[in-house]
């Protein structure tokens, strides 16, 4: 069927009265007929038989019926014929070019939007097989160093062997020549070396800034399957889709180099919080690091000299029983006591003697053994020569650190005494540090004395009567759990959160350095593979849970080859919450420079309550205020220090 219709020609407005015109002119009768001799227009009086035909692309569309001069009416009508037909071809191909246009409008769209390079290869893909009758496509990825293919999308199959190289077969060669090729037969093309699935194939090099990128290629199963017009496409195609792929690829290298930074600073993170930790450490080592070797020279000083007392005193014992029934059996044989020695038994009370010299004996012993017990306790404690793991039984350390805090326990005048209430469990030896673990018991319990004197002065607040309950017990077998606990007036929860910060404290200056709980922090749980927790509430007191392995030694283990294994997680600095039981867990503090600045305003003030003119006080005044609380002094020169190992540009006031 012709696609331009004779009849829809002659409805046009002025040609028929231009028809009319010409006929009248030519002084002849026409009929304008369809093929199949249908008549659609007369004029005159028709005298013959001649017909002439109307062609369109040597296709007759209709007839002229008249004399000799219709043809060229029908000329004429060719003509009108012929433009129709080619007023119709260009709307068609104009419509179609509108069609593209948006299409490739809507495709840029998505591709400028996508960020991920098999997402725009799997659109594209899609797109092109709407477009282009193909069985097969795919799109390609060059390696960095151009030995390697990557098909990030694709459908159908090209050849047996489906993974091109790079410079081996038609696609490999044409992605090194980075030049487009339309192969209409590619069972003639000589680069084919394995068996096809394919008969026709359109590849286009992805280029991108003078780069090749990869190829883009589709394939049909018939011969002769694609035009230029189809190789213009899909080179369009090719350029935005390279365009789109740059940029994503450009992205997920921006995005790894984004996470390596990350990762990096984490470590240096880490880095920096441990090396804080290091230097919180210098004052409270230093000073039980002294304690340890004051205690522990006493201690030995002490043992040999009340050991020699202690050991001979029952020999001194045995010697007076031996003297006194010596005494028994002279007065038996003389019981006349000469006038002489009569004065004397009566100055010295010899009935007296008698009766409290094995009390006095009895009473020295009791005495030296409890000091043999004091010396026992010291060198528990101190322990400054052990540097490794030893296998010990974690109540001597406690009873070591109460026998310690002892005179700290007894009443004094403001307060009664505080009891000490023991619930301990049958536990095996733990392989720890025990040096170390008595100074956390140290910590605490003198904090939580502390507390209970701080409470004791204000009934609404505290008990008239301040206890500590220590419980033991072990846990799964794999664990020992001390649980220290005091009827103080409590803390407030965002105290507990900030009670392993470093150099925070709630205490008067030259009473607390802020470094006890931080230091246990790192005993506990750095040193140990332990866990340290907390919970507390106004009024009802504190307890500590304090959880560390049997076995340290192969917990340290297991935490290396985990370290190895594993990338370290990182910490964050949202505050923990509280577990089923309402303790907070411990959490490793990482101060700031704004941190390390309010810690300074901190200090200041606090200092400032003993001495009110500390704000226009010169640097020697200031100095001079510091050596009379030598804990602050050092605790201000950390803090400097700390401020010359971060960077200056960071610290925002």
């Amino acid at each position: 069927m012709s696609p331009v219709s004779l009849r829809k020609i002659l409805n046009k407005k002025e040609l028929p009265s231009l028809l009319h015109n010409l006929v009248y002119q030519l002084n002849i009768a026409i009929d304008i007929e369809l093929v199949d001799g249908t008549k659609l227009l007369s004029i005159g009086e028709q005298t013959t038989e001649n017909r002439y035909p109307i062609e369109m692309s040597g296709e007759i569309i209709g007839w002229v019926v008249g004399g000799e001069q219709a043809t060229l009416v029908a000329s004429l009508l060719s003509l009108l014929a012929k433009q129709e037909a080619e007023k119709k071809v260009l709307a068609i191909e104009l419509l179609e070019r509108y069609q593209e246009i948006d299409l490739f409008d809507d495709i840029s769209t998505q591709l400028a939007t996508s960020l991920d390079t098999r997402q725009i290869a799997q659109l594209v893909l899609q797109e092109l097989s709407r477009l282009i009758e193909s069985s097969a496509g795919m799109i390609l990825l060059l390696s960095p160093d151009a030995t390697a293919f990557e098909i990030i999308a694709e459908f159908g199959e090209f050849f047996d062997d489906s993974h091109p190289e790079p410079g081996k077969g038609i696609i490999g060669n044409i992605v090194q020549s980075n030049r487009a090729e339309l192969i209409n037969d590619v069972q003639t093309d000589p680069r084919l070396k394995v068996k096809k699935n394919v008969s026709a194939i359109i590849c286009v090099p992805l280029r991108a800034k003078e780069r090749v990128l990869g190829a883009i290629a589709i394939g049909a199963s018939k011969t002769e399957s694609y035009k230029a017009e189809h190789l213009k496409l899909v080179s369009i195609f090719a350029s935005q889709t390279a365009i789109a792929i740059d940029k994503a690829v450009l992205y997920e290298q921006s995005t790894q180099a984004a996470v390596q930074a990350k990762a990096q600073t984490k470590k240096l993170q880490q880095a920096l919080h441990e090396l804080q930790l290091a230097q919180t450490q210098l004052i409270q080592s230093e000073k039980m690091s002294s304690l340890g070797q004051l205690i522990a020279g006493v201690a030995h000083e002490i043992n040999n000299p009340v050991n020699f007392i202690y050991g001979n005193l029952r020999y001194v014992a045995e010697y007076a029983q031996d003297l006194l029934h010596l005494l028994e059996k002279y007065q038996k044989f003389l019981p006349v006591t000469p006038p002489e020695l009569e004065s004397e038994l009566d100055n010295i009370d010899l009935e007296f003697i008698i009766q409290d010299l094995p009390k006095l004996l009895d009473s020295m012993k009791l005495g030296t053994g409890r000091i043999v017990e004091i010396v026992q306790s010291l060198k528990n404690f101190s322990r400054h020569d052990e540097a490794e793991m030893k296998a010990v039984n974690i109540h001597d350390g406690i009873d070591g650190t109460l026998m310690i805090l002892h005179h700290r326990l007894k009443a004094a005048i403001r307060r009664p005494k505080i009891e000490i209430v023991k619930d301990y469990a049958k536990l095996p030896l733990i392989e720890c540090y025990p040096g170390k673990l008595n100074q956390v018991f140290m910590n605490i319990l003198a904090n939580a004395i502390d507390a209970l004197e701080e409470g004791m002065g204000n009934e609404e607040i505290s008990p008239p009567t301040g206890q500590i309950t220590i419980r033991t017990e072990v846990l799964d077998n794999q664990w020992v759990v001390i649980r220290i606990a005091d009827n103080g007036p409590g803390m407030k929860e965002e105290v507990i959160h900030r009670i392993y910060d470093p150099f925070f404290t709630t205490k008067d200056v030259g009473k607390g350095t802020g470094l006890g709980m931080a230091i246990s922090y790192q005993i506990v749980v750095d040193k140990h593979g332990g866990m340290l927790k907390c919970r507390s509430q106004q009024g009802k007191g504190t307890e500590f849970w304090i959880q560390i392995p049997v076995n340290c030694a192969l917990a340290d283990a297991a935490e290396e080859q985990n370290s190895t294994s594993a990338s370290p997680i990182p910490t964050t600095e949202s505050s923990p919450t509280p577990d089923a039981d309402g303790f907070i867990p411990s959490t490793a503090p990482m101060l700031k420079p704004t941190d390390l600045l309010i810690r300074h305003t901190q200090l200041i003030q606090r200092l400032s309550q003993h001495s009110p003119d500390v704000e226009g006080a010169s640097p020697d005044q200031i100095y001079q205020m510091f050596q009379r609380h030598p804990i602050s002094l050092k605790l201000y020169a950390t803090l400097l220090s700390w401020f010359c190992c971060s960077n200056p540009t960071q610290i925002r006031h």
